[in-house]
C-alpha cells in the first residue's frame, strides 16, 4: 500500500536528487533535500485538508489529482509561478523573466521579495476564509468544544466570515500603508496593490468554493433521488445516471483543490529564497515536497485516516488559520520559516493525539458496556 501510494514520490525524489548533483554538485543535493523537507513540513496541513475533499471524489478524479494536478502543483506553482510574479511586477516578458532568473539570481530574488506583500495578501485571505467557514460551522464532532460551541452559534449570522475577512484585510492594508509612510514611503504605492490582491483572494474563494459547494449539493440531491427511484429505473433497464452532474461537481472540487494548493505554496516559494535563489534547485526541492504532499493526501483517503482520527481535520484547519495570520503579518514583518512550519505540525500533532485518546476512551467505554451486559446475562 505504501509503495503503491508513494512509489512516484520515491521515484521523483531519486531523479530530483540525481539532477541536483548533476546541476550543482553535492552542495546542490543538500539544498534540494532541505527544500523538500521544508515544503513537506509547511504543507502537511494541506494534505489533511485535501484528503477531506478528495475522499468525496471518485477514483477517476483522484487519478486526475495525482496526474494533471501534480503537473500544475510542481511545474505551475513551483517553477512557472515565481517567474510570472517577476514578469508581472517588473513589467517584463516571460522569456526575459526566465533569463533574469537564470542569469541574475540576486535581482530575480529581489523582485520576488518586492512582490511578496500582494502574494501574501491573496493567499492569506483565501486561507483565512477556509478557516473562518470551518470554525463558524456547527459540527457534530468538536475538538476544542469550549471554543467551537460559541463560534458555531456566532456562525448563524449571515456573511459573518466575509465581514471578518474584509475587516482583517482593511486593517492589514491600512497598517501596511501607515508603516510604509513612516519609513519614507518606499512601499506606500503598494498599499493599494495589497488591498486589491486581498480582495482577489476573497473573490476567488467565494467563486470557486461557491461553485464547488453548489455542485456538491446538487450531486447529493441527485443521489437521493436516484436511491428513491432505483427500483423503477432497474425495471426500465435504464438506471438514472448522475455521471454528468458528478463530473461538474468533481471538476469544481478539483479546481478548488488546485487553488487551495496554490495558496499553501505561496509561503513555501517565498521561504525557499531564504535557502537558495537558484530557480532550478528551488523547483527541484519544492517539486519533490509537493509530490509527497500529493501522495500523503491519497494515502489518508485510502486508509480512511480522517474517519479513524476525527480531530485531524480540526487541527489542519487551525493550522490553516495560523498560516493565514502568518501570511498577513508577513505583508509587513518577516517571520522565520521554521516558526511557520512548526505551528502547523504542532497543531496537527495535538489533534492526532487527541484523536488517539478519544479512540481509547470510546474503546474502554464499549468494553465496560459489554462487560455489564455479560454480567446481566449470566445473572439471568
Amino acid at each position: 500500500m505504501v509503495l503503491k501510494t508513494f512509489g512516484w514520490s520515491f521515484a521523483v525524489t531519486a531523479l530530483g536528487l540525481v539532477a541536483a548533483v548533476l546541476f550543482g554538485g553535492w552542495a546542490a543535493l543538500g539544498l534540494v533535500a532541505i527544500l523538500s523537507i521544508m515544503e513537506i513540513s509547511l504543507s502537511f496541513d494541506n494534505a489533511v485538508v485535501n484528503a477531506g475533499i478528495l475522499k468525496k471524489m471518485n477514483a477517476f478524479w483522484q487519478k486526475i489529482f495525482l496526474t494533471i494536478g501534480i503537473v500544475i502543483a510542481v511545474f505551475g506553482m513551483r517553477l512557472v509561478f515565481p517567474v510570472v510574479i517577476v514578469a508581472v511586477s517588473a513589467k517584463m516578458g516571460p522569456i526575459e523573466a526566465v533569463r533574469l532568473a537564470l542569469n541574475d539570481k540576486d535581482k530575480y530574488q529581489q523582485l520576488v521579495t518586492d512582490a511578496h506583500p500582494s502574494i501574501a495578501a491573496f493567499g492569506g485571505m483565501f486561507l483565512l476564509m477556509i478557516f473562518l467557514d470551518f470554525i463558524f460551522e456547527d459540527r457534530d464532532i468538536k475538538w476544542l468544544g469550549w471554543l467551537e460551541r460559541p463560534l458555531a452559534k456566532l456562525g448563524k449570522v449571515d456573511m459573518l466570515s466575509v465581514c471578518i475577512a474584509l475587516i482583517v484585510l482593511l486593517a492589514s492594508s491600512m497598517t501596511f500603508a501607515k508603516h510604509a509612510h513612516q519609513h519614507g514611503g518606499v512601499h506606500a504605492d503598494k498599499a493599494e496593490t495589497v488591498l486589491i490582491s486581498g480582495l482577489a483572494g476573497l473573490i476567488t474563494y467565494l467563486i470557486v468554493g461557491g461553485l464547488s459547494g453548489f455542485f456538491e449539493d446538487k450531486l447529493e440531491e441527485e443521489e437521493e433521488r436516484e436511491h428513491e427511484e432505483e427500483e423503477k429505473a432497474k425495471k426500465a433497464g435504464k438506471p438514472v445516471s448522475a455521471i454528468a452532474l458528478s463530473g461538474k461537481a468533481a471538476f469544481f472540487m478539483f479546481l478548488y483543490l488546485e487553488v487551495l494548493d496554490a495558496s499553501f505554496s505561496f509561503d513555501g516559494v517565498i521561504g525557499a529564497f531564504a535557502i537558495t535563489n537558484d530557480i532550478v534547485l528551488m523547483a527541484l526541492g519544492l517539486g519533490i515536497g509537493a509530490m509527497y504532499v500529493r501522495s500523503l493526501t491519497v494515502y489518508l483517503v485510502r486508509e480512511g485516516t480522517l474517519d479513524d482520527y476525527v480531530y485531524l481535520e480540526h487541527g489542519a484547519h487551525y493550522a490553516i488559520g495560523a498560516l493565514a495570520a502568518i501570511l498577513l503579518v508577513t505583508i509587513q514583518y518577516e517571520i522565520n520559516e521554521f516558526i511557520t512550519g512548526s505551528i502547523g505540525v504542532l497543531l496537527i500533532g495535538a489533534s492526532f493525539w487527541s484523536s488517539v485518546r478519544r479512540n481509547k476512551r470510546l474503546a474502554a467505554e464499549e468494553g465496560a458496556d459489554s462487560g455489564d451486559k455479560a454480567e446481566v446475562s449470566s445473572g439471568v
